[in-house]
């Protein structure tokens, strides 16, 4: 199938990253929001170091009042900032520090004064006896690798500061209503129109650090024979994680061609790809790849590992087979369990591909999400390859609900293949 033929993938993700860091860049305010089935919330966000008494003051107006100071941990190591607490029972994990207020402050809870202690945080000059302890300023504990370990306003606030040139301390607060109740969706919309706000979701933020970032390195290679011919097996380890993923490649995939260069990309399915389950069709999507890869003489199958049950993992899919025997579908067990219906990243598989040379790719795939992923990398998709369906009793329903509820472009020989509407 042409690409022209598949749906259009938005890049807002990277209007709104850029525009917030250009604010922030400038000593402004931001919104920064998160997904809906975690806070649901958004939260003011400036970089400490520019923090004035009127942003401060605007700030307390508008959130619950409480100010919290994200920030490294070897900031808090170097200022003797705590931990709240040891046995944090969070449900977010949000990890509180002690409260501080700077010594040149009165009562430390004016706007004038929260501003000099939020400021002091971010000074090169403030040593640990520069602060009382309690105060009126939380800082927070982020974690290392920011979003793309935790996907909350601490580490969205610290990767914003990183990616606006600023020191890695920022003040964030939640958004309130006038009767105190918090801000969702469309009246966060209309607060940062009234007020000329730029807003930027965490989810965004994910995607912008994992489309623009290197996040895995080339850690080995070594030829393959297998019975689809011989490959170069190319291992590759993440930054973020360890966790290694495996690039088979066959030719010179290297080589600018107007056809483009057959690829898969294809997630971890240990039951399917290496025990033979019939419940799903991954394990013949695999051999069909490697068969086209072998008859073409030149393509590349990435096995990307940690997409288990479509990123929930082998327990946790082994139990959406149990619910799925009770008469869910592949959709309502995940969602049942209360997890995403298909978590999957692609952007591993496509910063392989352009570590690669790949310029150009025919997509070997029946999932539009997947094309999705790949884009944003300097790679040409010219082509989707569609892979034929093996349909069996124990798979059809899944195909079904593949097909219907998520998007998955295929036919079904010997099934009903009219979409449900």
């Amino acid at each position: 199938m042409p690409v022209s033929q598949l749906a259009p993938v938005r890049s807002d993700w990277r209007t709104s990253v850029e525009a917030a860091v250009a604010v922030l860049r400038q000593g402004g305010l931001v919104i920064v929001t998160d997904d809906e089935d975690r806070e649901n919330e958004g939260d003011l966000v400036l970089a400490a170091e520019d923090a004035t008494t009127e942003h401060i003051a605007f700030m307390v107006r508008h959130t619950t009042g409480i100010l919290c100071v994200p920030t490294t941990p070897a900031r808090l190591e170097e200022l003797d900032i705590p931990l709240m607490t040891s046995n944090n029972t969070d449900p977010h994990g949000t990890a509180f520090t002690v409260s501080v207020d700077h010594i040149s402050t009165s009562t430390g809870v004016s706007a004038a004064d929260r501003a000099a202690t939020v400021r002091a945080l971010a000074s090169n000059a403030t040593e640990p006896r520069h602060l009382r302890r309690p105060g009126h300023v939380f800082p927070l504990r982020g974690r290392e690798g920011g979003v793309l370990k935790r996907a909350g306003h601490t580490e969205a606030s610290l990767d914003l500061m990183r990616l606006a040139g600023k020191t890695e301390v920022a003040v964030i607060s939640e958004l309130v209503s006038d009767d105190g109740s918090m801000l969702h969706s469309k009246d966060l919309n209309s607060f940062a129109r009234v007020h000329g706000l730029v807003i930027v979701s965490i989810a965004d933020l994910v995607r912008y650090r994992r489309q623009t970032e290197q996040s895995v390195i080339r850690s080995g290679e070594a030829s393959m024979p297998t019975t689809h011919g011989e490959f170069l097996a190319v291992s590759y380890t993440s930054v973020l994680n360890g966790e290694e993923h495996l690039a088979l490649v066959m030719g010179a995939v290297d080589e600018c061609s107007s056809e483009g260069v057959l690829v898969r990309v294809h997630s971890e399915c240990l039951t399917g790809d290496v025990m033979g389950s019939v419940r799903c069709d991954c394990g013949t999507q695999l051999t069909q790849s490697l068969k086209a890869i072998s008859t073409a003489g030149r393509g590349v199958l990435i096995y990307l590992r940690g997409h288990e049950g479509r990123g929930i993992g082998l327990s946790h899919k082994l139990r959406a087979y149990r619910l799925q025997e009770c008469g869910l579908d592949t959709v309502e067990a995940n969602l049942g369990l209360g997890l995403p219906v298909d978590s999957r990243e692609y952007g591993v598989g496509a910063q392989i591909l352009v570590d690669l040379g790949v310029p150009r790719i025919r997509l070997i795939t029946n999932n539009p999400s997947k094309y999705g992923g790949l884009l944003g990398y300097d790679l040409e998709i010219v082509e989707r390859v569609a892979i034929p369906t093996e349909v069996t009793p124990e798979n059809v329903e899944y195909l079904r609900t593949k097909r219907d509820r998520m998007g998955h472009m295929l036919t079904l020989p010997g099934a009903d293949s009219t979409p449900s509407s």
